[in-house]
């Protein structure tokens, strides 16, 4: 059987560092190689459109795939959390509960974010996940953002922009900052919603790491603007996008780094790893 560092070597795409000024160094999966699991700070995966109840779909396999996938990786390097971020059921609301159940069966805590097919309103999402569609977290060193881009009915809007200031302001001294987004505030995928206010913000804040999107399924590598990098994760199911299912990882280095990866664990194939400074 093949053993966990040789899956990792193998099912790693695109390695990508941010360091210090938030500088970026990218690597090949076949000349690089991960740190020691006791030089890792932090270390998440953020998922994202997993579409359950979207018919003509494996859904609920590609689902029980996925979060089987996600507790390896939590019995091997660890993961502190998971991210899922938007779109987790297709339109009808009756799939949410479901999904939940689904998304229970992680071995690690995981947070949510909403999406232009999650077609509920705010109030039963927030008795559903606790949460409200604006919200935020932190953990040791770091702190997340998490923004909703889309209305009960699947509009694409920006997010709440007072709302953004005020947690951009409350965690400006953080070492990292990190944001969830489900759609990406550009157009350059051509299923972006531009948000050119919200993007001047981000490009104002000097801690800001990382902005992690979904929305796009055929879309698993990094794209930048003004010094600031937004990732993306491939897809959990759904109906079109990439060829595989993944899911990207980030882990926070004891030595101020950033390093992330995109994974497509069923051809074992590591994708898109990039390291922030």
């Amino acid at each position: 059987m093949q053993n966990r560092r040789s899956f990792l070597k193998q099912g790693m795409k695109a390695i990508v560092m941010i360091g210090a000024g938030n500088a970026l160094q990218s690597f090949a999966a076949s000349s690089f190689r991960l740190p020691a699991k006791e030089n890792v700070l932090l270390r998440f995966a953020t998922v994202s459109d997993g579409h359950y109840g979207q018919p003509s779909t494996q859904y609920e396999a590609l689902h029980s795939q996925m979060v089987n996938w996600l507790n390896a990786e939590q019995k091997t390097r660890g993961l502190d959390f998971t991210f899922v971020n938007g779109d987790l059921f297709h339109n009808d609301t009756s799939m949410m509960p479901l999904v939940k159940q689904q998304w229970d069966k992680l071995q690690m805590p995981y947070h949510v974010s909403h999406g232009n097919h999650d077609m509920i309103d705010e109030e039963l999402w927030r008795q559903m996940f606790t949460t409200k569609w604006h919200y935020s977290f932190e953990k040791d060193e770091a702190a997340f953002i998490v923004l909703n881009t889309a209305d009960e009915k699947g509009k694409y809007i920006c997010p709440d922009l007072e709302f953004t200031k005020e947690q951009l302001n409350k965690y400006a001294d953080k070492k990292h900052l990190f944001v969830f987004m489900h759609i990406t505030p550009f157009n350059w995928t051509g299923a972006g919603l531009p948000c050119p206010e919200l993007v001047a913000m981000f490009n104002k804040q000097s801690n800001l790491k990382a902005v992690f999107q979904g929305h796009d399924h055929d879309e698993d590598g990094m794209k930048e603007n003004e010094g600031k990098h937004y990732f993306f994760d491939s897809h959990v199911a759904g109906n079109w996008g990439t060829k595989y299912h993944g899911y990207r990882i980030v882990e926070i280095l004891k030595n101020g780094k950033v390093l992330t990866y995109q994974m497509n664990p069923l051809n074992q194939q590591q994708v898109n790893n990039n390291t922030l400074t």
